[in-house]
């Protein structure tokens, strides 16, 4: 079973260093609700990322698995699952940046395909939930100027 979610923020800061919030990996366990991010594969010729393993450990959520990131400039960046893990069978995402002066309104998509079923009402709130957070943890992060 999959699902598309999708949520909005505006961040006071310009795109690029949203970007570089976004493209900062190993930061990732400090906002954005991983326990672990590592960059195991290429880079891209803008030094980015191509390849990362993430690890959740949410209480009985506990899973591994590894994302393809595609760079758009500081327009966007969009990512899929490199082969299934324990608990996903797909995930593809987004986040879509654009400037407005000096903010940055960002877009955040996400699809999820799961292993185990889970109740229509209980996974809605569990994907407005990581929406949400993730927004709200790289606002936090972009705004305060901790970035890659």
């Amino acid at each position: 079973m999959t699902d598309h979610t999708s949520g909005t923020v505006v961040v006071r800061a310009r795109p690029e260093v949203v970007m570089g919030v976004i493209a900062d990996f190993p930061a990732y366990p400090d906002w954005a609700g991983m326990s672990t991010a590592e960059v195991v594969g290429e880079t891209g010729p803008d030094g980015r990322a191509r390849l990362v393993l993430f690890g959740v450990d949410a209480g009985f959520i506990r899973d591994q698995f590894v994302l393809r990131y595609s760079f758009d400039g500081d327009d966007g960046v969009s990512w899929e699952l490199t082969k299934p893990s324990a608990m996903l069978t797909k995930m593809t995402g987004s986040y879509l940046l654009a400037g407005r002066d000096d903010d940055t309104e960002v877009t955040f998509q996400l699809t999820v395909g799961l292993r185990v079923p889970i109740i229509g009402l209980l996974r809605r709130k569990v994907e407005r939930a990581v929406i949400g957070n993730a927004l709200s943890g790289l606002k936090t992060r972009a705004e305060s100027g901790l970035s890659g």
